[in-house]
């Protein structure tokens, strides 16, 4: 440690000889390897935290632990782009990752070098955007956080991650509300009301399980022998002319993966009845049955696009909340395949598999209330291992 004011001849401060002058104070070190170990050099602008760096320096080295603090010194903003171009992740994926950084992490945490940033300003992070985002948001998206920084330490760029430990929201336990599933009288209604075209894709949600993406994206291929092989999903902007790629894998699957679903007589019947009136059209290998027509030729609907449709066949259909709003969302006949079909005794494993959930625990979080057919078997269970024991019988 050493000022170069009064040992470097080279310096334009040099000889100065005022005690306390101010000049800034340098570290010199070697990294791990002894002598044959990377020599660095660092200023400060006071002694103090010279001395500060030049004891964490040996004590790092010592420790095996020692990260070189220019690796550090790289900014968030500059950082998470780079770690989100690495990403093996899908379109969709990645569009909400980009968002996310973009919209919530950059503005707050951008600036700050990786070294910097400390556990109070995640702290400080999760609060801001807990007051714009839902509480299950907002752990999705730490995940993103934390891997960031996790990756950094791997990288030996920082010691340790500033997210370890950081309190998240409270979030509730995601089980839907009865009252936001539809009944079958008026599943049918919105069958009716909706864009006749759109007819077939609200029985595949209701009927199938299907998401909204997965069933604008229906074609023929899809059929098999009493079930439905589902393996794409129409892409965030297939409505564009200019988009790449108008499909894409399945959430939360890679490139190939399906998943198969029992198909119902009824609606092998409703894809029959929209073939005889609409039939295919080929777009790529597949011929898919919710093509865009007229000017928008060439091109799929979305989500987006496929909403104002939906909302439309609701208000129609009179099914409107207390504030007239919709009553109902594409998802929630989702939730009516899922009731339904656990309603009747179908295995929660089963329904799990058929909605492409990942873990069957978010089909249990979900649906697990929803079997009252459950509570009679263990009540009928429990009668009969610890319920009296009728006169004259025993249990040898």
């Amino acid at each position: 440690m050493f000022q170069r004011c009064r040992t470097d001849k080279r310096s334009k401060l040099y000889p100065c000889e005022k005690p306390r002058c101010g000049h800034p104070w340098t570290v010199r070190y070697r990294e791990p390897g002894g002598q044959t170990g990377r020599q660095r050099e660092v200023s400060f602008p006071m002694k103090t935290q010279a001395r500060q760096f030049a004891a964490r320096v040996e004590h790092l080295k010592n420790q095996g632990l020692f990260l070189d603090p220019k690796r550090g010194a790289v900014t968030v903003r500059a950082y998470a782009t780079d770690w989100l171009e690495r990403r093996l992740v899908g379109e969709s994926t990645h569009r909400n990752y980009d968002s996310f950084l973009r919209l919530h992490l950059l503005p707050q945490l951008g600036r700050k070098t990786l070294a910097g940033v400390e556990r109070a300003d995640i702290d400080r992070f999760v609060a801001a955007v807990s007051t714009k985002l839902s509480a299950s948001t907002v752990h999705d998206r730490m995940t993103l956080v934390r891997n960031l920084f996790q990756t950094a330490v791997d990288e030996r760029r920082i010691p340790h991650s500033p997210v370890d430990g950081a309190k998240l929201p409270r979030v509730g336990s995601g089980a839907v509300d009865e009252d936001a599933i539809p009944t079958r009288e008026e599943v049918d209604l919105i069958a009716r009301h909706i864009e006749p075209y759109y007819r077939l894709s609200v029985y595949l949600q209701a009927g199938a399980g299907l998401r909204v993406s997965e069933a604008l994206a229906f074609a023929t291929q899809c059929r098999r022998s009493g079930a439905l092989r589902v393996r794409e999903q129409v892409s965030r902007t297939a409505h564009r002319a200019d988009c790449p790629e108008r499909f894409g894998p399945l959430k939360h699957r890679t490139p190939g993966a399906y998943r198969d679903v029992p198909l119902a007589a009824f609606l092998g019947q409703e894809i029959d009845a929209h073939l005889r009136r609409w039939g295919a059209t080929p777009v790529g290998c597949r011929n898919v049955l919710f093509a865009r027509r007229g000017a928008a030729a060439g091109t799929m609907p979305t989500v987006t696009t496929y909403g104002p449709d939906f909302r439309r066949a609701v208000r129609a259909a009179g099914l409107l909340g207390r504030d007239r709003a919709p009553q109902y969302t594409p998802h929630t006949l989702r939730h009516f395949f899922a009731s339904t079909a656990l309603a009747h005794g179908v295995p929660v494993h089963e329904v799990s598999r058929w909605l492409g959930h990942t873990s069957i625990k978010t089909t249990v979080d979900i649906y697990g209330h929803l079997v009252p057919v459950a509570w009679e078997r263990c009540r009928q269970a429990l009668e009969q291992a610890l319920g009296p024991v009728p006169v004259g019988f025993s249990s040898r």
